[in-house]
C-alpha cells in the first residue's frame, strides 16, 4: 500500500518541533511561545480528526517543525543539527519501548486523560501546566528506556521550570511519536525516503 508522505511529513515535523523547542529551552531558558502552546496541545488532542488536527489544523503552526526537519535532513549532522537529530531519534526510540510496554502505554493513556479532564483548573501555559505534563514524562517515559540526555546552557538547566518545559515538549514529541508510526512512518525513510520528504515539506511549507 503506499505511503501516505503528507502525514508522515506532518507527523515528523511534530517530533521535529518538539525537539527544537527543547533545544531553544536548554540554550536560551525560552522558546517560540506560539509553537511551544501548540505542541503542549498536542498532547490533549485525544481524538483528532486528521493528522493535522492533532496540531490545530493548522500547517502554519507546524512551521518551526518544518523549518528544523528541513534543516536536519539537509545537513551534514554536526553542531546544533547534529543535537536535533539525536533529539528526533531518541524520541523515536523511546515510542518503540512504550510500544512494547502495555502497562505503561495504558497508564500514559489514562494521565492524559485525567489532565484533559482537569484542563479547565489550568491556565493554559501555566506553571502549573507545564509541571502536569512533566510529571507524566517523568513517571511513564523516563522509567521505560534509556534517558534523553539534554545539553544546553548548565545555569539554564538547573531552573526548575525550564526542566519542566523540556520535559513537557518532550513529551510532546513522544505524542508526535506516537502519530508518525499510526501514519507509517519508519526509521528507514531516514536513509532511502529523505528526498521525498524533504521535497513534500517544501511542499507544506509553500501554504504557511
Amino acid at each position: 500500500m503506499a505511503k501516505n508522505y503528507y502525514d508522515i511529513t506532518v507527523a515528523l515535523a511534530g517530533i521535529c518541533q518538539s525537539a527544537r523547542l527543547v533545544q531553544q529551552l536548554a540554550h536560551e531558558g525560552q522558546c517560540d511561545a506560539s509553537a511551544f502552546e501548540i505542541t503542549l496541545n498536542s498532547v490533549l488532542n485525544l481524538n483528532p480528526t486528521s493528522t493535522l488536527d492533532v496540531f490545530g489544523n493548522e500547517v502554519q503552526n507546524l512551521r518551526t517543525g518544518l523549518d528544523a526537519m528541513m534543516g536536519m535532513l539537509n545537513s551534514t549532522h554536526s553542531g546544533a543539527s547534529a543535537e536535533l537529530t539525536r533529539y528526533v531519534l531518541s524520541l523515536m526510540t523511546l515510542e518503540r519501548s512504550l510500544s512494547k510496554k502495555a502497562s505503561a502505554t495504558n497508564e500514559l493513556a489514562k494521565r492524559i486523560s485525567q489532565l484533559e479532564r482537569q484542563q479547565a483548573y489550568f491556565e493554559p501555559m501555566s506553571e502549573g501546566m507545564f509541571n502536569s505534563l512533566a510529571g507524566i514524562y517523568v513517571d511513564v517515559i523516563s522509567p521505560i528506556g534509556r534517558r534523553i540526555q539534554v545539553t544546553g546552557s548548565p545555569d539554564i538547566l538547573r531552573n526548575t521550570l525550564v526542566q519542566a518545559k523540556v520535559r513537557a515538549a518532550l513529551l510532546a514529541g513522544i505524542r508526535s511519536a506516537v502519530l508518525w508510526q499510526q501514519v507509517g512512518g519508519r526509521r528507514l525513510q531516514f536513509m532511502f525516503s529523505r528526498q521525498r520528504l524533504i521535497q513534500q515539506a517544501k511542499e507544506i511549507l509553500a501554504h504557511c
